[in-house]
């Protein structure tokens, strides 16, 4: 509970805190527009009499003050215009819808967001629109000829994808015009063997669903030559995204633009090599033959050019790069929305799955962009494909499949009121890139109130005086040269100084004692946000909240003074600067009447203070005890033992100079605040106690007669029970042994006798010999040693 409690005052001291400078945020709006504008808590009284000075407030505050229903304070609104739900038709069967809602009007309030589910889901069999823009230098030559032949490997890889799959055909070279061409008649016609006129960009295939065409147009094409390396695809690629009716892409289709190259890029600045100085003016320059007409007039788009026109159209972009140009490219298409790079072979002969790839990894990714002004900010959030309550702070959700939904929180807050009135009305777009679908976003900012519109306000009212103001929202609008509350005072033709001077207290420093306005040479003192909290006065000089506390009370509380203009005025009984002290001294006499704190110290506040007298220091309610006097425990305990018990270091002589009164007692007891009880152990090991009581005059001693002994231990028994044990033990110890070996030797035996009838031979057998099946004797050692002659064998 302790804990409990220290939390709950440090939390509500914080949210103190956090309301007073909510509050002071508040009361600095002088209108009720800037009131709503500045913070999503604060609200506006428009009742026409209203007391307290700032009619700017938290809500909280407003409600004992202002009547409900005059108290402004206006909420976000949504409106869903269009919100059809999600779709895979494709165009063959009617357009699909990838996100949802499609068209919403927002009411929002400054400082205050909103919250906004959007869901997305790329459909399946969407239509795809592929334009290849190939780069036909001279370098390209075996390039073009593979693309050629993998045409018909294309159409058919991407119709696996959709049903309704267009291809067309592009390419170019570079800008006619020195240092980038050769300028030579020759040249011009014939830059290199076999080759073609150079140009900067031909359209030579619009999207269509013969992929036949894509291979004839392909095969084709000549190649060309340019003298520096870079070569002029920004132009191509400028010209394939703005001209939209000549490539053919379609309003609903997933735009692919293959870039497809060997070599760098020319980009903006680089036309002043040739004196193209003109910027690109980002419009389709196509003739009839698809040629780009302003080759030589306009210089090369920017990075920011591109990208700004990709992202209006919805291109993806698709670099297909030889190993060379890879590093270069890959560092480009991070500053180009929605595209990708990936490694050419030195032929093309991989275009397929390059192309395929790309888009694998374009559609696996669903990312939410949007083209909100500054001062709104859309911070969005998803659980991309996992549990839906894992919100994390994202826009992109990665590793999705066609027909995956993902749900993505915007959180949508208008940070601050614009200066022109007109762009209070906005409308934003959210949208899945590389989809020409969006989220319209009607959004209609409030950094007004319903009773500053026209209609609801007074012109030159009667209200404000002479009508020098307009009459809104229950405040008077000064016009211009007029201040006050009611428009009163004329700033124009008044001293202002003057005036601030008769806001002046004596020697204070600040008008109104810095606790209000000076308006026409008189104070308006200020609201405090709590409602009991008041200041007044002339120059608001007076409060009743700034006097001496006590724990955080006023004057002590209540029950003891209350606070009068900075000073406290205490009730019968009490006294002090904060009331804290009671206004009696008898409190400070002891129950034993020795007088007031015992004659050792002074009454204070009801309490005693004690004294220090010949260096000897008092204590206690009364000043009863002392800290520092000779006579404690220690100083008493030898003289009690002696004359107690006749034990102890002091002699006998030593014992008749303990100069205390003893009294032999049953049962040592503290009777009297006055009294102290002590403990000791004797030379016996016995504990004995004793009370003893100080006075000025004497010390009187209680001892008590019994000790309290422990019971002597017996050595004997101990010394027998740990011989036994050792006894009953080692026979323990010796009976397992016993048991164990005979039963090893039983086991043993019985294996033996086992064994032994198992065998196959005499007891007088080698078990290992075996007789000869044929016997044999040499006639020559047919004498035995003796040389005697041996009887012929029988064998």
């Amino acid at each position: 509970m302790k804990y409990f409690t220290i939390g709950t005052v440090i939390i509500l001291l914080q949210l103190s805190g956090i309301c007073k400078t909510q509050g002071n945020q508040c009361n600095s709006k002088e209108t009720c527009g800037k009131c709503i504008a500045s913070d999503s808590a604060c609200a506006w009284c428009r009742q026409e009499n209203f007391e307290s000075n700032y009619r700017c407030d938290l809500e909280v505050n407003l409600k004992g003050k202002c009547n409900e229903s005059k108290i402004v304070k206006p909420e976000n609104e949504i409106k869903k215009i269009k919100d059809e739900q999600l779709s895979n038709k494709g165009a063959l069967e009617g357009e699909a819808v990838q996100i949802n809602p499609q068209r919403v009007h927002l009411k929002l309030r400054p400082n205050m967001p909103f919250k906004l589910e959007i869901k997305c889901r790329q459909a399946v069999d969407y239509p795809v629109d592929l334009y290849y823009v190939m780069d036909l230098s001279k370098s390209m030559e075996d390039d073009k000829d593979k693309l050629a032949s993998l045409g018909g490997l294309l159409a058919e890889e991407m119709g696996k994808i959709t049903k309704n799959f267009r291809l067309g055909f592009g390419s170019f070279v570079d800008k006619i015009a020195l240092p980038f061409v050769s300028t030579y008649p020759s040249k011009l016609k014939k830059p290199c063997y076999g080759c073609a006129a150079p140009y900067g960009f031909r359209n030579q295939l619009p999207l269509d669903q013969d992929t036949n065409l894509f291979a004839a147009e392909v095969k084709k094409a000549n190649v060309s030559g340019n003298l520096d390396a870079p070569e002029g695809g920004f132009d191509a690629i400028m010209q394939a995204v703005v001209c939209q009716e000549q490539i053919g892409w379609r309003n609903k289709s997933r735009k692919l633009l293959v870039f497809s190259t060997d070599s760098g890029f020319h980009y903006a600045g680089d036309g002043k090599l040739a004196g193209i100085i003109k910027p690109n003016d980002e419009k389709c320059h196509l003739d009839d033959k698809g040629y780009y007409t302003e080759t030589t007039t306009l210089d090369y788009p920017s990075f920011s050019q591109i990208n700004r026109k990709i992202k209006e159209h919805k291109v993806n972009i698709i670099f297909a790069v030889t190993e060379s140009q890879y590093e270069i490219y890959n560092k480009l298409s991070k500053k180009f929305e929605g595209s990708g790079v990936g490694k050419l072979d030195k032929d093309s002969a991989n275009v397929v799955d390059l192309v395929r790839d790309q888009y694998n990894k374009i559609t696996e990714t669903m990312e939410l962009k949007d083209n909100a002004p500054e001062n709104v900010k859309i911070t969005y959030y998803s659980s991309c494909l996992g549990p839906e309550g894992q919100l994390r702070k994202t826009s992109e959700c990665k590793g999705i499949k066609l027909g995956d939904m993902i749900t993505f929180h915007a959180d949508i807050e208008v940070v601050s009121c614009p200066k022109n009135h007109n762009d209070w009305n906005r409308t934003i777009q959210i949208y899945p890139v590389g989809l020409n679908e969006a989220l319209i976003i009607d959004l209609e900012i409030i950094c007004e109130c319903e009773c500053q519109k026209p209609g609801k306000k007074e012109l030159n009212s009667p209200k404000c005086t002479n009508g020098n103001g307009t009459y809104e929202c229950g405040i008077c609008n000064c016009y211009n040269g007029r201040t006050g509350r009611e428009c009163e005072c004329d700033s124009q033709n008044i001293d202002e100084t003057l005036h601030e001077k008769q806001c002046y207290l004596d020697n204070s420093t600040e008008p109104c004692s810095g606790k209000g306005k000076c308006q026409c040479g008189t104070c308006i003192c200020d609201t405090r946000l709590n409602p009991a909290e008041k200041i007044r006065g002339k120059y608001c000089e007076c409060d009743n909240f700034s006097c001496d506390r006590v724990e955080g009370n006023i004057c002590s509380g209540p029950d003891h003074g209350t606070c009068e203009c900075g000073k406290c005025i205490c009730l019968p009984g009490w006294k002090g600067s904060a009331c804290e002290c009671r206004d009696t001294e008898k409190t400070c006499y002891p129950p034993d009447s020795s007088g007031l704190c015992s004659g050792r110290g002074s009454c204070v506040c009801g309490k005693c203070e004690c004294w220090t007298i010949d260096k000897k220091k008092y204590s206690g309610d009364y000043c009863e005890e002392c800290i520092n006097c000779p006579v404690s425990c220690d100083s008493l305990v030898k003289c009690v033992q002696c004359k107690m018990f006749q034990s102890g270091p002091l002699s006998q002589e030593e014992c008749v100079r303990c100069n205390f009164t003893l009294e032999k007692v049953d049962e040592a007891e503290v009777i009297n605040k006055n009294q102290k009880i002590c403990v000791f152990t004797d030379d016996d090991e016995c504990k004995f106690k004793f009370v003893y009581e100080a006075n000025q005059d004497a010390v009187k001693v209680w001892a008590q007669t019994g000790k309290d002994c422990p019971e002597p231990v017996n050595v004997a028994a101990i010394v027998g029970g740990v011989i036994g044990g050792i006894v009953l033990i080692g026979l323990l110890l010796l009976l397992i042994w016993k048991i164990l070996t005979s039963i090893h030797d039983r086991r043993e035996y019985a294996k033996f006798e086992k064994e032994r009838a198992m065998a196959k031979w005499h007891a007088g057998d080698n078990p290992l010999y075996k007789e000869a099946t044929t016997t044999f004797k040499n006639p020559m050692y047919n004498v035995s040693k003796q040389g005697t002659e041996e009887p012929p064998s029988s064998d």
